[in-house]
């Protein structure tokens, strides 16, 4: 266990975990990674700040509906909120762009620059895959999280209410729109680099805050 930390401390000198609250009372482990510090952990508020309820969807088709009808809307994997204990709720865009906000002061949703800036901390898009993901909980490659962010292969829910890639994948929003789409980063191989896709609103993803400096 020695030799492991210190192994993190020689590659991330400037490594350093902290916490945040949400505004419903939930502490998260953070980390710092260079220069930014991000959530160690998913997003779990099922309210906006405000206090309203967001509509959580407990099938696929109400899923559906409230994505067709560009409505805010959560979901917990796979409809159990068991899962969300540890590893968060499923946010659609619709979430995210909703003026009550659900961030806590100081954090914000990251941007497609905010991802890029981490992985190139992390040694380029190639090589940050393996050091975000988690040491177990991959159904064929785990990662070695030597960055401390710690991404579970939850999934995510696509535009029809249907769960996918558990196991095997881990897709994280950011607030950036491209061709009236939002961009997203995606886990999974550790051959595949860590660089931005193009995702539907209605699709149901993680969120990882980024603290503003």
């Amino acid at each position: 266990m020695r030799k492991a930390l210190l192994f993190t401390l020689l590659f991330f000198p400037i490594l350093a975990f902290c916490q945040v609250t949400d505004h419903e009372g939930r502490t998260y482990k953070t980390v710092t990674i260079g220069n930014q510090t991000w959530m160690a952990e998913n997003l779990n508020v099922s309210t906006f700040r405000n206090g309203d309820l967001i509509y959580l969807a407990e099938d696929s088709d109400t899923w559906w509906l409230s994505g067709e009808a560009g409505e805010p809307c959560i979901a917990d994997i796979e409809f159990d909120v068991i899962n969300s204990l540890d590893f968060g709720k499923l946010y659609n865009f619709f979430v995210i762009i909703d003026p009550r906000g659900i961030i806590p002061d100081g954090w914000r949703i990251p941007t497609d620059e905010d991802w890029n800036i981490l992985a190139e901390t992390l040694g380029g898009p190639e090589a940050a895959t393996a050091k975000l993901k988690s040491v177990d909980g991959w159904a064929e490659e785990n990662g070695t999280d030597e960055s401390g962010f710690t991404a579970y292969p939850i999934g995510m829910i696509d535009t029809e209410g249907y769960f996918n890639d558990l196991g095997f994948g881990a897709y994280f929003w950011s607030s950036t729109l491209e061709d009236d789409l939002a961009l997203n980063r995606n886990l999974t191989e550790n051959k595949f680099p860590f660089e931005k896709a193009q995702s539907n609103f209605m699709n149901g993803m993680s969120i990882r805050l980024i603290k503003i400096n």
